[in-house]
């Protein structure tokens, strides 16, 4: 674990230098497009929400599940509940 933390360390500090040998302007200009990413994605997830809670169908339907035997749940059905393992004894 120690190795994992040194490694992601090592590598945190050398994009660190990388970033602060870059000249200041080029710094604010990715500054200014990661910000805008983060602003158009947020706005995106706004809308997505705001578009699928406004539709009228937005119902939740509970049915009931298909597919369980109902064998296994009656107590009087004549099975034997113990589990064959093929484990050596």
């Amino acid at each position: 674990m120690k190795k994992l933390r040194d490694t992601i360390e090592h590598y945190v500090l050398e994009m660190e230098n990388h970033w602060k040998v870059l000249p200041v302007a080029k710094q604010r200009f990715l500054t200014k497009v990661f910000f805008g990413g983060y602003v158009f994605l947020t706005v995106i997830a706004i809308i997505n929400i705001f578009i699928s809670t406004g539709q009228k169908n937005n119902a939740m339907s509970t049915n009931h599940i298909e597919g369980i035997s109902k064998e296994s749940i009656e107590k009087g059905s004549g099975r034997d509940n113990t589990v064959n393992s093929t484990t050596k004894e």
